[in-house]
C-alpha cells in the first residue's frame, strides 16, 4: 500500500512539473506572466531580459509626469507600460500595468482587440466611469479595467465628462482602447 501511495505521489509531482510554462501574456489578478503583485521594479530587468526597458531617470520626478516604465520587444513593439507605487525607487512594487500589445489577455480571453460586447458576455460590469477621453469599465471578477475611447460613444457623451454613462449607452461593437491591471 505504501509503495502505491509513494508511486502515485511521484507520478503526480512529475506530471505537474512537466506542465506548460507560465503564459507570459495571461493577465490574472495576482500576476501577468512572471510579474506578480509583489514584483519589485529592480526585477524587471531580469523578467524582461530579452526586451527593452525604458525607465525614468533621476530628475524626472519634478517634471510632473507619472514616471512610467515602458517595455518594448527588441523589434520595437510596445508591450506594456508599468507604473511603480513609488517614483524612482528600485524596491517599489508595481501599482498598475497598461497593456499595449493585443497578445495580453485576461483569463476570459479579453484583449485590447476585444469589444464592449465581449466584456459584457464575460464579466459583470460594476461601474462605468466617465473621463475626458474615455469610459472606464470596471468589472466584478477582475482587478483589470477596460478603456473605451469616447469616439466610440454616442455624440452626447463625447464632450460631457459629468454625464453618467450606462452600459446600454455603449455600443456592443465599441472597441477596447486599452486595458489596465491595478494592484
Amino acid at each position: 500500500m505504501k509503495k502505491t501511495i509513494v508511486s502515485l505521489s511521484i507520478l503526480a509531482l512529475i506530471l505537474t512539473s512537466c506542465g506548460k510554462g507560465t503564459d507570459p501574456y495571461l493577465v490574472q489578478n495576482q500576476n501577468v506572466g512572471l510579474l506578480t503583485d509583489s514584483t519589485q521594479v529592480k526585477e524587471l530587468k531580469t523578467i524582461y531580459a530579452n526586451d527593452s526597458i525604458i525607465s525614468p531617470i533621476a530628475g524626472d520626478e519634478f517634471s510632473g509626469s507619472i514616471n512610467t516604465i515602458e517595455v518594448y520587444e527588441k523589434g520595437g513593439k510596445h508591450l506594456l507600460s508599468i507604473i511603480p507605487k513609488q517614483l524612482l525607487d528600485s524596491t517599489s512594487t508595481i501599482s498598475s500595468i497598461k497593456f499595449k500589445d493585443p497578445r495580453f489577455k485576461t483569463d476570459k480571453g479579453i484583449t485590447s482587440n476585444s469589444t464592449f460586447g465581449d466584456i459584457k458576455k464575460n464579466y459583470t460590469i460594476t461601474k462605468i466611469q466617465n473621463s475626458f477621453k474615455s469610459a472606464s469599465i470596471f468589472v466584478k471578477e477582475s482587478d483589470a479595467f477596460f478603456l473605451i475611447d469616447k469616439k466610440e460613444l454616442p455624440a452626447e457623451f463625447k464632450v460631457d465628462t459629468h454625464k453618467t454613462i450606462e452600459a446600454t449607452n455603449i455600443p456592443e461593437t465599441a472597441k477596447v482602447k486599452h486595458f489596465i491591471l491595478g494592484w
